[in-house]
């Protein structure tokens, strides 16, 4: 499961590339990590009646009852322990990304697989959020993996939307429906 990823855009490019009003945003984080791991605090693209905004949220949700670390990844869409999340689109969200790593091989000898769009250096996975005590806080949904990242992780993979489709994740639209993998052939992968 994708559990490590790099945001390397800026705040003004995030702003313009989301058509989010920068003048109306306030928010004390000007500057975050570019990797993020879980627990971790990154930028999220979330929509309200008032528009889009840029929030800083913590990666992870709290785990349930029975779990001891925070729940990051959103693979069963059926499961009680999404389903309002899912259901509210003001909870949906769109995580900004620049490319995600998938590892593989042996504990001591893993080899770090970083994958990304070709054609943007900057894409969304469909997200999910919500408030805490602690703060706000997000997860991003998975799906089957397409052939290119299976060689590496045959899970799951992040959900990758395309651009002409995020509009839609954030207005609600049923996430069975958008909740698919992203084409090979507009992917690479590189392995450090």
């Amino acid at each position: 499961m994708c559990n490590r990823f790099r945001m390397t855009a800026s705040r003004i490019e995030l702003l313009k590339r989301f058509s989010i009003d920068g003048a109306a945003e306030i928010d004390p984080v000007s500057l975050l990590p570019p990797e993020l791991f879980p627990k971790r605090i990154g930028w999220v693209v979330r929509q309200d009646s008032a528009g889009r905004h840029l929030a800083a949220m913590r990666w992870g949700f709290p785990p349930p009852a029975v779990g001891r670390a925070p729940v990051t990844n959103v693979r069963n869409l059926a499961s009680p322990f999404w389903r309002s999340a899912l259901a509210n689109p003001e909870r949906r969200c769109l995580v900004p990304v620049s490319d995600f790593c998938e590892w593989q091989g042996e504990s001591g000898a893993k080899i770090a697989h970083w994958f990304r769009v070709v054609d943007r250096s900057l894409f969304a996975f469909a997200g999910i959020w919500r408030p805490t005590a602690e703060g706000d806080v997000f997860a991003f949904l998975t799906c089957d993996p397409n052939p290119l990242v299976a060689a590496v992780h045959p899970k799951a993979m992040p959900v990758i939307l395309p651009e002409e489709d995020e509009a839609r994740w954030l207005a609600g639209d049923p996430a069975e429906a958008l909740a698919v993998a992203f084409p090979s052939q507009l992917m690479a992968v590189d392995a450090s």
